[in-house]
C-alpha cells in the first residue's frame, strides 16, 4: 500500500512539472513572437525627413526606401544617427561604401 501512494505521488508530481514546463514554452515562444516581428514604420515620411537637407533629394529618398524597407528603421535626424539602426547603417554598396544616406 505504501508503494501504490509513492507511485501515486511521483506520478502526480511528474504532470505537475510536465505541465509548468509547457506553460513556460509557450511564455517563451509568445515573447519571441513578439520580438521577431519588426513594427512598420511609414517609410516615405521617414526618408522625407531623413533626406530634407540632402543636395540629391530624390537619390537619397530612393536609397533611403530601400534600407527602411529591408531594416523597417530610419535613424532619426539628417544625418548620422546610425546606432539608433544597426542594420541600416550596416548595409553596403559593392563597392563596401555605405548604402544607406
Amino acid at each position: 500500500m505504501a508503494i501504490a501512494k509513492k507511485l501515486v505521488a511521483s506520478l502526480l508530481i511528474s504532470l505537475l512539472v510536465l505541465q509548468m514546463v509547457e506553460a513556460d514554452d509557450q511564455m517563451v515562444k509568445s515573447s519571441l513572437a513578439k520580438k521577431s516581428s519588426p513594427k512598420k514604420i511609414e517609410c516615405g515620411s521617414a526618408c522625407d525627413a531623413r533626406c530634407q537637407l540632402s543636395s540629391r533629394p530624390r537619390l537619397c529618398k530612393r536609397a533611403c526606401g530601400t534600407c527602411c524597407a529591408r531594416c523597417s528603421c530610419v535613424p532619426p535626424g539628417t544625418a548620422g544617427n546610425y546606432d539608433a539602426c544597426p542594420c541600416y547603417a550596416s548595409l553596403t554598396t559593392h563597392g563596401g561604401r555605405r548604402k544607406c544616406p
